[in-house]
């Protein structure tokens, strides 16, 4: 089946775009964006594999799906598009990076951060507007994870930042001997203070990458 993804990312997960889930996922996904709306934008649901390439991922931070927010979802976790309000969680994260290295960052679109490595992954690409999770349980996690389990068995030193239970469990993915785990509470309002404002996630990656001969992200 022809997949219209970055081709790095193509040559790694070929063999997902053959397993009989795959067929199954995509029939739904493309009847439910015929028959609703639904987020992001089809042009931009593989848009953090397309911006970040398999061999460019320095950095991963998993979210769970897609802004259900018409206009709010764009391809990447966390991020919302220039002009439209932060999400409360991405405040937080915004708060807890001023908190971290002093950085006061405004511009909610983190194409930047995906263009200098930091795969924005969500498990679920997709989602129904205005219904979170309507798109779980339908086969992405199955491809999502397909992604992780690659970049750890065929990469090194890459920094998975996993924020909330959610994340958190997909730790179970990743070969610890060979990259770091950050984990903490998710940004969310409901539980950020609970240990994510302090976790210094930022400055944490930042330390690792260039102790094993990366260059930094420039989280600014």
């Amino acid at each position: 089946m022809s997949v219209r993804i970055e081709e790095s990312w193509k040559r790694q997960l070929q063999q997902e775009f053959e397993q009989p889930y795959w067929e199954s996922l995509t029939s739904f996904v493309r009847a439910e964006y015929a028959a609703t709306q639904c987020c992001p934008a089809g042009k931009n649901i593989f848009r953090a594999f397309d911006l970040t390439p398999f061999d460019q991922v320095k950095v991963v931070i998993l979210g769970q799906d897609p802004y259900h927010t018409p206009g709010a979802a764009m391809g990447f976790c966390f991020s919302v598009p220039e002009g439209n309000r932060p999400q409360p969680s991405l405040q937080n994260i915004f708060q807890e990076l001023h908190s971290d290295l002093g950085v006061e960052r405004r511009q909610t679109d983190l194409s930047d951060w995906a263009e200098q490595g930091v795969f924005l992954l969500n498990s679920v690409l997709t989602v129904r507007a205005r219904a979170a999770g309507s798109h779980a349980n339908h086969g992405w996690e199955t491809f999502t994870d397909s992604a992780i389990r690659a970049l750890s068995a065929q990469r090194e030193h890459i920094v998975f930042i996993l924020w909330g239970s959610y994340a958190i469990a997909k730790r179970a993915l990743i070969d610890s001997r060979k990259h770091l785990i950050i984990t903490s509470p998710h940004p969310s309002p409901f539980s950020a203070h609970k240990g994510f404002f302090g976790s210094k996630p930022f400055s944490r990656a930042n330390d690792y990458l260039v102790a094993n001969g990366q260059s930094p992200i420039d989280w600014a």
